[in-house]
């Protein structure tokens, strides 16, 4: 397969109204998981916890798929986590992606987990499955989280324990930020779990819900429509099941036109 990834060849070739943006650093964490930053067009404005289209020409084609804004609203750079699909039609390609090579992205963001689709509350609960932590990055990245919340609530469940170091990295990254760290040192939690190997949190996070446990832990009462607000990315079921219990507990979805008590993201399902 031709894949156009060097930039004068993907900017001779693009199609109209879409940006060239080069790549600046990649850093791989599994045989299933890796990141990468780019330049950000000047005129590219997002909300933080955004996605937009990213792709590259295949064989004279060009192939996106929907990616999450990992990056903050405020970053000089625009920044992605991707999962690896090893016949994937354009992850097989991305993932081969070095420094100084170029993609597309179309100029239009969207998404729902957007702190403006929330209605104000105390805590909010970010609900991630593995590359879904992705619109979470950006958001505790962001300070009008901050100061929409007096608690957030990044938690992050994947297979393996390997797959966990972005949100790891990430977390600490915010924390230690000159920017960001203060905001978040105070009201920021980072809760993970496993499901299929050793560590000291195993469980699926519906299942850490439905138990109690996940309230256990962190010292808070059970969600609470009058206080609790929710975001959820992941997994075709781990959405459903997630929703379904936020609902049982009385919380209502929201959207951009109608914030409520929690939001779903479905972009990136099927």
């Amino acid at each position: 397969m031709n894949v156009l990834a060097k930039p004068a060849d993907l900017e001779a070739a693009a199609p109209a109204n879409v940006f060239v943006e080069e790549v600046k650093t990649v850093q791989h964490y599994t045989d299933r998981l890796f990141r990468f930053r780019m330049t950000r067009p000047a005129s590219f404005r997002f909300r933080s916890g955004e996605f937009v289209m990213i792709g590259l020409m295949v064989d004279g084609k060009p192939i996106y798929r929907a990616y999450s804004i990992a990056s903050p609203a405020w970053d000089e750079e625009l920044e992605f986590f991707s999962i690896k699909v090893p016949d994937g039609p354009l992850t097989s390609h991305l993932q081969k992606i070095q420094p100084g090579d170029a993609v597309l992205m179309k100029k239009k963001p969207t998404g729902t987990l957007v702190n403006d689709a929330l209605i104000p509350g105390k805590r909010v609960y970010m609900f991630s499955t593995g590359t879904g932590i992705a619109p979470f990055a950006s958001l505790i990245r962001d300070p009008d989280t901050y100061e929409k919340f007096d608690q957030v609530i990044l938690t992050h469940t994947c297979r393996e324990v390997a797959e966990l170091k972005y949100g790891e990295d990430l977390v600490q990254e915010t924390l230690n930020d000159p920017l960001i760290g203060e905001f978040a040192k105070d009201k920021l939690v980072h809760y993970t779990s496993v499901t299929r190997e050793d560590f000291p949190r195993q469980g699926r996070i519906t299942d850490l819900i439905k138990s109690g446990k996940l309230f256990e832990d962190l010292g808070v009462p059970p969600l609470n429509p009058a206080v609790d607000r929710g975001m959820i990315c992941g997994s075709m079921e781990m959405l459903k099941d997630t929703k379904e219990l936020l609902e049982e507990a009385g919380l209502n979805e929201g959207a951009n036109n109608k914030p409520a008590e929690f939001v779903v993201e479905r972009a990136f399902v099927g």
